[in-house]
């Protein structure tokens, strides 16, 4: 899934808005969740680290990743920082998320010692001494039911 998060910062309130967006059809990104925290309640966690800061955004409405928290939380730190820049936008892909990281899968080897021992387990080389006398002497016959001895197991 898509996500998309708009970090506004709101010099007049003296607060920081966190909007949380979900793209729930194609090329369309709908409105999840929205969060508002005072500035020097942030402030405030920014002084203490990034993994503070990270513990105050995180709400019970809206509770990022790991990733896209350690991000957002980056974004934020940056966003108090600036004089200029009053708003963010953070774009994340869970695909990519996932994926990140993971090496190409190895291909599969191809030796011929393997197709060998596969051909040699279908060779037919069934002993000729077994005798069909020892296999009949074998089989215990299965003694159909009586028809009395079958409904009274029923209960009737």
């Amino acid at each position: 899934m898509k996500q998309k998060y708009v970090i506004l910062k709101n010099t007049k309130k003296n607060e920081l808005i966190i909007k949380e967006f979900a793209e729930l059809n194609k090329d369309v990104f709908t409105l999840m969740c929205e969060e508002t925290f005072h500035d020097k309640l942030v402030e405030s966690a920014i002084n203490k680290g990034s993994q503070a800061l990270i513990a105050t955004l995180r709400t019970k409405n809206m509770y990022p990743n790991a990733i896209c928290a350690a991000q957002i939380a980056e974004e934020v730190v940056n966003l108090y920082k600036s004089k200029d820049a009053d708003s963010m936008e953070l774009y994340f892909d869970d695909k990519e998320i996932v994926t990140e990281g993971r090496d190409a899968p190895e291909p599969l080897d191809d030796s011929e010692s393997e197709s060998v021992e596969i051909d040699e387990l279908l060779e037919d080389d069934v002993s000729e001494s077994i005798d069909d006398n020892e296999i009949d002497a074998k089989i215990i016959p299965i003694r159909a039911a009586d028809s009395d001895d079958a409904d009274a197991d029923n209960g009737q």
